[in-house]
């Protein structure tokens, strides 16, 4: 009889085993005049070399023996146990989008953009080992997004994010003939990495640390908008509580660009700023040498300052309880309650609606039109079934929305979910066929569907 795949594995681990005692013989022996208690150490590392050499041989011949479709065996204990996790535990949280229907306010976006571009410039000075002034990144920034980029922003980066940088006025850096004095302070960006973050014993801002840290400021920025949303909720009438965790989009009348701006951190100042001159210090100054009207424009200004600089947080903008219009006199107000709690209840479920739910319900919503299509290609076939393909085709070619084959196949496989009695999908040998009974009144499929989506959208 043949050898099978089992005798020819141990035919070849017993080949590599005796390939590592020739290689072992081989060695040079031990001096004579050694001493006992090199002699003892010398024999110890001959043993574990020959231990070694067959540890591997027989890993050799196992991986040999292995048919060419398995790959079911693991790896060996002593390589897996000093692997790094895999990617998709180690990068999980870079999977984790946000919903879609969270939109950000226009000024949101730009600063979430600044902060890229911040963390752009800044990664790779920070991995030159280079130190990170204000002014290089001002001027990269700019070049960037074609925007004014000033040191409020930097306040504004630091209050959502407060981790990302570490902030310093320092001096005596290199400047290069920028105009700037080397004795002067200068404000520095340092970015806050984890011990584990290195590269070559120093600290390194790798390309998925910027995408994870980009991904953490732009959540930060929903959860600051996911607050004013929650005191807009709270003003309804009545109130309404949506929890955080379950929310997918706003509240309809929820305007995102009223959200109020943010307020920047305060930036770290030098010990002796040459501060300057203030409004009302010019004011004083030139008094007597100005024409009235500057002089009242110079005390508008001051006072403007001042009132800028107590740094009060706005309140964010929340509708005041409707009042009863004139027309809903004489409506009973408990009927008045339910009414509100009814559609308090809908936009709750429309705020708390998954993507794929809300992928659903605006299938369900095309099929009463599609329906009238999808029976007039069976009457224009004259066939009893169409293959899926075909069918596919001449639906996308009705159909008054430009949508691709495999978006079609969704709602007709929609179809026979819903009316498995009127519409049927059978698959034979490598096809798919769809049957349609055109018997069916198709008033009463429309009026079926219409009742499939209500019922859909009222979950």
């Amino acid at each position: 009889p043949l050898p099978t795949q089992e005798d020819l594995a141990g035919l070849r681990c017993r080949l590599q085993r005796v390939k590592a005692l020739a290689q072992l013989a081989q060695l040079p022996p031990v001096p004579a005049g050694a001493s006992p208690n090199l002699r003892s150490r010398l024999e110890q590392v001959r043993r574990l070399e020959l231990r070694i050499r067959e540890k591997k041989a027989g890993s050799r011949a196992a991986l040999g023996a292995r048919p060419s479709g398995d790959t079911g065996v693991a790896a060996p204990a002593a390589e897996a146990g000093s692997e790094k996790p895999p990617a998709y535990e180690r990068f999980h949280t870079l999977a984790q989008d946000l919903p879609p229907g969270l939109t950000l306010p226009y000024k949101f976006k730009v600063l979430a953009e600044m902060f890229r571009s911040v963390d752009t410039i800044a990664g790779m000075l920070f991995n030159r080992a280079e130190t990170i002034t204000f002014a290089k990144v001002k001027q990269g920034v700019q070049d960037m997004m074609r925007k004014q980029f000033e040191e409020r922003h930097v306040g504004q980066i630091k209050a959502v994010y407060p981790t990302s940088y570490r902030l310093r006025q320092e001096k005596n850096i290199p400047t290069f003939g920028n105009g700037v004095k080397k004795s002067d302070y200068q404000l520095t960006l340092e970015p806050v990495l984890g011990e584990e973050e290195k590269a070559d014993g120093r600290p390194h801002l790798s390309a998925s640390r910027l995408l994870e840290r980009r991904k953490e400021f732009n959540r930060n920025l929903v959860n600051i908008v996911k607050q004013h949303h929650k005191a807009f909720l709270a003003a309804l009438s009545p109130p309404m509580v949506v929890p955080e965790e379950k929310l997918t989009r706003w509240h309809p009348r929820f305007n995102v660009d009223e959200v109020p701006d943010i307020s920047p951190t305060e930036l770290p100042r030098p010990p002796q700023e040459d501060r300057l001159t203030t409004a009302q210090e010019v004011l004083s100054t030139a008094r007597g040498m100005l024409t009235p009207k500057m002089e009242k424009a110079l005390a508008n200004l001051a006072v403007r300052t001042a009132e800028a600089g107590a740094g009060e947080p706005v309140a964010s903008k929340v509708p005041s309880p409707a009042s009863t219009s004139s027309a809903l006199k004489g409506v009973s107000q408990a009927l008045l309650e339910r009414i509100r709690a009814k559609e308090a209840q809908k936009l709750q479920a429309l705020m708390t609606r998954e993507p794929q739910q809300e992928e659903r319900l605006a299938m369900l919503g095309r099929l009463p039109a599609m329906a009238r299509i999808l029976r007039n290609v069976f009457v224009a076939e004259k066939k009893q079934a169409l293959t899926m393909e075909v069918a596919c085709a001449r639906m996308a070619d009705s159909y008054d929305v430009q949508m691709p084959p495999g978006e079609m196949e969704k709602h007709l496989r929609l179809f026979a979910e819903l009316l498995p009695d009127w519409v049927g999908i059978h698959a034979v040998r490598t096809d798919t066929y769809i049957k349609l009974d055109k018997g069916k009144d198709l008033g009463l499929v429309t009026e079926r569907l219409t009742k499939a989506a209500k019922e859909a959208e009222a979950l």
